[in-house]
């Protein structure tokens, strides 16, 4: 069946320019100055609660882009890495500079992980095998990714494309929506499997969470189609220099701009001072993000590892921005 974003071979994002290539990269690396981060090895840690029962909507922000979602009874996390560094190895690569804001051993039982797509500081196996062998959740991801997780002993990830829905159960409905980005792991499998961003819906409202993309016309394209969003988790960091990172990374600017196409009743900033992915200095993005709203009144926060947030109800014609309860650790 054709496809928009599929040319047989490789996956693309349509209407979108195209991610950087080889000699890109190599001008990056030659002419790049990036900004030196200090380790903050002390972070305050979050024990969340076994469940949150009903339309209470609770989220806690554990590292990059890994948030835990609490509601209805139902534990979801999203694109999960507790390793040292986002890499094939552990000796050598991005290495984090801030520790997870809940230990693993003390997460609640999982019942479903969502995973956007193949890139190591997202799609971190060793996480994901811990997680199989603890708490076996249902994961969903996008069309191609099973080929990295069944040999890792991922049992029976449910892959999905864009448009496409699963219904989890009564109280869980996972849609896979479009982002702006791309994928690989290597020299040889570049943009071979799909990247998106997932719409929940559950009695909560819809969430929606963004993984990593570049600002587009898809945001449109989901307001959309789902109309009203209880929570956007949008990501912030990775921008810089913009004339590489741009198709593929939001800066706090845009993701502004997206929270405002999507207007949900808040949005959760992601995608920010664990891993030295860009150039950016290391406290920019939160700065930039959190004055921008204050001065349009968003209700927008930037969570930092470990804070755990109860999202506002939902209002179909809020009057003024419902102040954010920040649980802390």
């Amino acid at each position: 069946m054709p496809s928009d974003h599929f040319d047989g071979k490789r996956f693309f994002t349509p209407n979108a320019p195209p991610p950087r290539g080889f000699g890109d990269i190599l001008r990056w690396m030659l002419t790049r100055d990036q900004a030196k981060w200090k380790e903050e090895r002390n972070v305050a840690k979050s024990l969340p609660p076994a469940t949150v029962e009903g339309s209470r909507l609770m989220v806690t922000f554990v590292n990059h882009a890994t948030v835990l979602i609490q509601t209805a009874g139902i534990n979801i996390l999203t694109d999960p890495i507790w390793s040292e560094r986002a890499s094939p190895v552990q000796f050598a690569g991005p290495r984090r500079f801030s520790f997870p804001g809940i230990d693993f051993d003390r997460l609640p039982p999982i019942h479903v992980v969502l995973l956007s797509h193949n890139h190591y500081d997202h799609m971190d196996l060793p996480t994901l095998r811990r997680l199989q062998q603890t708490h076996a959740p249902r994961l969903y991801t996008a069309l191609g990714n099973d080929r990295y997780l069944k040999p890792s002993g991922i049992a029976r990830p449910i892959v999905m494309d864009w448009g496409q829905s699963e219904r989890h159960s009564e109280s869980l409905t996972v849609h896979c929506t479009p982002a702006q980005h791309f994928s690989g792991r290597g020299l040889s499998d570049r943009d071979k499997a799909l990247w998106c961003s997932f719409v929940l819906d559950t009695p909560a409202g819809h969430i929606y969470f963004g993984a990593d993309t570049g600002f587009g016309p898809h945001f449109r394209t989901i307001k959309e189609r789902f109309r009203e969003f209880r929570l956007a988790m949008l990501p912030i960091g990775a921008y810089a220099p913009r004339w590489f990172m741009s198709p593929v990374h939001m800066d706090p600017d845009e993701a502004v701009e997206a929270h405002e196409i999507l207007n949900p009743a808040m949005s959760l900033a992601i995608h920010h001072e664990t891993f030295s992915l860009a150039d950016e200095p290391q406290y920019e993005p939160r700065e930039l993000l959190e004055k921008l709203a204050r001065e349009r009144q968003l209700n927008f926060v930037v969570p930092r590892n470990g804070d755990a947030v109860l999202i506002p109800e939902l209002r179909i014609t809020p009057a003024t921005p419902e102040p954010t309860e920040l649980l802390g650790s």
